[in-house]
């Protein structure tokens, strides 16, 4: 039924004095997805996450703060921006982490673990291999980074079928440090032409709504550079309806870009996440967003009513014995209940700055209240 055939029907129903209670009402599905920036993994977080008295890895620290959060999402997506290639585990620059990283993920509510990035070769093809095997025993959907050409044509583009509204993520990096893969393995990489032939191969699947993952720009530039800017515009211009970027390390701007020939379709681009967690410390470095869209589907018609941002600040607790244990720590958590938290002087100085960087700089974009007023991204109440 069109939506001028229901206006009509609803105007013929209250002039013949049926019950509005009664009417037929469309069909509404909503879906929320949420995207988290860089999940990182220098030597200070694998030394930090080893339990002696166990003799494992645990990182239940990471996600314990934002955990609830996670979960509550439809569908939670990340970027693994780490190799799961076994021992020894190491840190920047070829990085190698506890597969208790990932296993923690997914029991925090991560669904997806894209990982097209400039680390997806660290440990060479082994690696690589490992690293997909893992994530395929945990039941974690990925995107970005295949076996083999049959499996890519599988399962690329990523398409997730929930509430009945079908979401296609595709998954593309500018690099990998140099380091070349080895047939069969495949990791995509911005070819505007391959973008073009993918974005063909998601309307065929008939999705609702498409996102693109790149994995782009400069390491700690705060502002989108121009080549970034015209890659949107083209990917846009493709087909896609969103564009989610990673790789800089810092917060980068969310634009909505409408283009001539349609004014009345705005595309929203986040051009960097920031981390999600790692050690830098840096400012602007420090933290970062997850963005969080809500969808809705009235019949057949699939609309993304609103994109906002959650800011969290990675909290790193030094002890005594030259250990640091690592908390994804939203903003918003600790503003409104900061006796929960045992931050120093030092730490919550630098929370409040990022917190005031990162709202500065995205002061166009409407902030999450998850955490201010305890409901989830549906909407529904979420217990303290």
């Amino acid at each position: 039924m069109k939506y001028i055939d229901f206006f009509f029907l609803f105007i013929f129903f209250c002039r013949s004095g049926i019950p509005q209670d009664t009417l037929p009402l469309p069909d509404t599905n909503k879906l929320v997805i949420i995207f988290a920036g860089d999940i990182m993994g220098h030597d200070t977080q694998i030394v930090g996450a080893y339990d002696e008295a166990e003799k494992k890895y645990n990182y239940e620290p990471t996600f314990r703060y934002i955990s609830d959060y996670i979960s509550t999402a439809d569908i939670a997506v990340g970027n693994l921006e780490v190799t799961l290639a076994g021992p020894p585990y190491k840190g920047y620059p070829q990085f190698s982490s506890p597969d208790e990283l990932a296993i923690e993920a997914k029991k925090a509510g991560f669904d997806v673990l894209i990982n097209a990035n400039n680390h997806a070769l660290d440990r060479g093809n082994t690696g690589f291999q490992r690293t997909l095997d893992i994530l395929d025993s945990l039941q974690l959907l990925r995107a970005g980074t295949y076996r083999d050409t049959s499996e890519k044509e599988k399962y690329h583009p990523l398409i997730i079928e929930k509430n009945n509204i079908r979401i296609a993520l595709l998954n593309y990096t500018y690099g990998t440090n140099g380091l070349k893969i080895d047939p069969p393995y495949i990791v995509n990489r911005i070819d505007r032409k391959q973008i073009q032939v993918d974005l063909e191969k998601t309307k065929l699947a008939e999705t609702d709504y498409s996102v693109v993952c790149m994995h782009w720009g400069k390491e700690y530039e705060r502002e989108e550079n121009a080549e970034q800017a015209e890659l949107a515009d083209f990917i846009f211009k493709m087909g896609a309806d969103a564009i989610i970027g990673s790789h800089p390390h810092v917060i980068q701007p969310i634009r909505f870009l409408t283009f001539p020939d349609d004014s009345a379709i705005t595309y929203p681009v986040v051009y960097s996440l920031g981390n999600f967690v790692s050690n830098q410390r840096a400012q602007y470095k420090d933290g970062g967003i997850i963005a969080e869209l809500h969808f809705s589907k009235i019949s057949n018609n699939t609309r993304l009513d609103s994109l906002l941002y959650l800011p969290y600040w990675v909290w790193r607790e030094d002890h005594k014995e030259g250990k640091s244990t690592f908390y994804v720590l939203p903003v918003a958590s600790y503003e409104t209940n900061p006796d929960s938290f045992n931050l120093t002087p030092g730490d919550i100085y630098r929370l409040k700055r990022f917190a005031d960087d990162s709202r500065k700089h995205l002061s166009g974009c409407k902030e999450s209240g998850y955490y201010l007023n305890r409901k989830g991204p549906d909407n529904t109440e979420v217990q303290p």
